[in-house]
């Protein structure tokens, strides 16, 4: 019989909010007989917070065991109080952590990192860089985000003269936005039918709009389209749309855009930040450059688009990496994790 577990995290989607990897794993173990209770919903702060400790508070009874998301900055503030909380009512916890500012936050505030990873029953990472980086802290299982590989339509890899980019990430200035539409002012210089996609939800920290005046100034605006935030289940069909993922962010951890651009067969050109280059193999699953150097990136886009060997040997390594991110491997390492610490618990 498998115990019954409590998922702690933003679970935003209904909201129009990107789908998180935990909102896909609590429903994957629930289709799977696992009875889950989820928090929370709730787009305001303070009622989220709210919501998730008065959810461990009343729903005690109905589990055995706790999943909760940390995150970095303010939202660190959630992952103490729930797992508070738990403590209170006596209930075990496995925490996941999340984001490539994390490490940085670690470095500020030491002590209560420490605390929090200590207290919990076991610590699970979504990739080796984050589990790297906060090491002396505790030791945490490496579980990748994961993916299903079976709903994105794979693209042949051939070199192309009309390059069709897209861009999929919240726009947060983390994200860096507008080095995109720089990108791709450089490309149509030598191919005049370059198109970019940008597609994700507006963070609301001004990125967007920026985003929108840059391609106003370099006189893009005809060959950007800003299709705002989708659903889960039309991403594929909107990276199927492209042949180069572009990945332009300051900071990153393991991103599942580019997991689930690799599945596409898409060329992935990402900026050599965070965990990604754990994620991406320079010069084998894809193409890295440093951090705000539209003009690398825009030289490596061309060098994947004239370079057919380079293009096919990309798309093999990346249906690799991405076949390695699947569920069906995943997701049995998550049940077996939870089975260990709920058998632990018995002991």
């Amino acid at each position: 019989m498998t115990p019954g577990l409590l998922f702690a995290g933003n679970f935003l989607s209904c909201h129009g909010r990107k789908r998180g990897v935990s909102e896909e794993l609590a429903d994957r173990l629930e289709s799977r007989g696992w009875s889950v209770i989820r928090t929370s919903s709730k787009l305001s702060r303070p009622l989220r917070l709210i919501d998730m400790v008065s959810t461990v508070y009343f729903s005690s009874p109905r589990f055995r065991l706790a999943h909760v998301e940390v995150y970095s900055g303010p939202a660190f503030i959630w992952a103490e109080a729930v797992s508070a909380a738990l403590r209170w009512r006596k209930r075990p916890y496995i925490l996941t952590l999340h984001g490539g500012a994390l490490p940085q936050f670690a470095e500020r505030w030491p002590g209560r990192v420490r605390r929090l990873i200590r207290s919990a029953s076991a610590v699970t990472a979504p990739s080796d860089f984050l589990a790297r980086q906060l090491s002396s802290f505790g030791r945490a299982i490496v579980l990748p985000n994961a993916i299903d590989s079976t709903r994105y339509p794979r693209r042949t890899p051939i070199a192309t003269n009309s390059p069709k980019l897209v861009w999929l990430r919240s726009f947060h200035q983390i994200y860096n936005p507008q080095m995109a539409v720089h990108v791709l002012a450089l490309l149509r210089k030598q191919f005049p039918d370059a198109e970019l996609l940008m597609i994700g939800p507006d963070d609301g920290d001004g990125s967007l709009e920026n985003t929108r005046e840059v391609a106003r100034e370099l006189g893009q605006t005809d060959y950007v389209r800003f299709i705002g935030p989708v659903s889960k289940s039309e991403v594929p069909n909107w990276l199927g749309r492209a042949n180069v993922f572009l990945n332009t962010t300051n900071v990153d951890n393991a991103p599942v855009s580019v997991v689930e651009a690799m599945a596409c067969g898409l060329a992935v050109v990402s900026t050599n930040v965070g965990g990604v280059p754990d994620l991406v193999e320079d010069g084998k699953s894809g193409l890295l450059v440093r951090a705000g150097d539209a003009s690398a990136m825009a030289a490596q886009v061309c060098n994947v688009l004239q370079n057919a060997s380079l293009a096919r040997n990309l798309y093999v390594c990346a249906q690799r990496t991405a076949a390695r991110h699947d569920w069906q491997r995943i997701l049995p390492r998550w049940e077996e994790l939870f089975r260990c610490v709920a058998a632990a618990i018995r002991q």
